[in-house]
């Protein structure tokens, strides 16, 4: 029975998969105004060996990675290159594509875009504020958290740094519209120069919580058996994403929260607004895609650590160990014991090193990592 870390219950449990039909894994994919960078790869990296993991104990799966192809960044990139947002969104997907193949993460079953479900997230929209969880100001359409009593139980943060949070993360907790600070954004009147949709509230475009919530609704059904990203997005994106979900299905929306830590770069988070950012296109040139995947797994998934080239080193000298052990079964069962025990990447590799040094080929050990020998 694998055990996973559940985020919203705050501790290591068992996974209880459904019994009939795929394992529902839902994955919040890129903004795509720049290249992939390692935190990216880290979080989908994880997703891959949970989902080969899953198969390998019978369980098919359904993972869905959405595009958030419309929302202020992209944008607001779009308009300082001087080109459509679209043009752009096109163009680093076809990157962010390059790259996720090159590092062995297989292609989701779905990769939906926010541009693809407008018509849901209007009937959202709608549904929300008939229903008095959602309120409208001048073509501004806001969550009303007060009308969830469970907001705040997937990041258990108190009031007090959720706004803090808001306020840092572009939540805009000082916006004057707003009934209370932590309301968010559902619909919002475009700019001049950015894309609008008619609706009943005036012409527009969505917020960025609700995009996840209508394509995972759509694409998986109102429960999602394992949801999840970088640690990052725990407040405010997945909290505001759960409590407008659960205000549509009056259900629980999400099994089980799974969070990868930040990948930091000179103790820092990497972050395009920061800038700090080692892409993997530029690491790609370096090294091969083996070697990459094989340093994001030396980090356990829940951990935040620092990048540093010794890493590439280190997983390149176990490539070539493994390499010379050659073909063979050893520490199969040693990997899928430390893959159970929420998804140990770090024990995993250490029991492939011991069968390596021992002599015993481990080219199956290494595949279930994703990692071709």
């Amino acid at each position: 029975m694998m055990r996973i870390f559940d985020t919203q219950a705050g501790n290591v449990v068992e996974l209880q998969l459904p019994e009939s039909g795929p394992v529902r894994l839902y994955t919040c994919g890129i903004t795509p105004y720049d290249a992939a960078h390692l935190g990216h790869a880290a979080v989908y990296v994880t997703f891959d060996v949970l989902a080969r993991h899953l198969e390998r104990h019978g369980s098919a799966t359904r993972c869905v990675r959405n595009v958030t192809d419309v929302d202020d960044d992209i944008l607001r990139k779009a308009r300082e290159l001087g080109t459509h947002y679209l043009d752009l969104a096109a163009m680093e997907i076809a990157q962010f594509d390059r790259d996720m193949d090159a590092l062995g993460v297989r292609r989701p079953a779905s990769e939906p875009r926010a541009t693809s479900a407008i018509s849901e997230i209007l009937s959202l929209v709608q549904d929300l504020y008939e229903s008095g969880h959602a309120y409208e100001v001048d073509g501004w359409v806001y969550f009303a958290v007060e009308s969830e009593p469970s907001f705040g139980s997937v990041s258990h943060l108190d009031r007090a740094t959720m706004i803090s949070l808001a306020r840092e993360r572009g939540g805009d907790p000082d916006d004057p519209r707003k009934r209370d600070p932590l309301d968010f954004v559902l619909w919002q009147p475009s700019l001049p120069d950015e894309p609008a949709w008619e609706s009943r509230f005036g012409p527009g475009r969505p917020g960025w919580h609700i995009e996840c919530s209508a394509l995972a609704l759509r694409e998986l059904g109102p429960v999602v058996d394992i949801h999840g990203g970088g640690s990052d997005l725990i407040f405010p994106h997945h909290e505001c994403e759960a409590a407008q979900s659960r205000a549509v299905t009056g259900g629980p929306f999400v099994r089980y929260w799974v969070h990868v830590g930040m990948v930091r770069l000179d103790g820092v988070k990497m972050s395009k607004s920061l800038g700090n950012l080692v892409f993997v296109r530029d690491v790609l040139k370096e090294v091969g895609p083996e070697v990459v995947r094989l340093a994001l797994l030396s980090q356990h998934y829940r951990s935040s650590w620092d990048w540093t080239p010794r890493l590439l080193d280190e997983a390149q000298e176990r490539l070539e160990r493994w390499r010379r052990a050659g073909e063979g079964d050893g520490a199969v069962e040693e990997v899928d014991a430390a893959l159970d025990d929420d998804l140990d990447t770090p024990g995993a590799l250490e029991a492939i090193d011991r069968a390596a040094r021992s002599g015993r080929g481990v080219s199956a050990a290494a595949a279930m990592l994703g990692v071709a020998l």
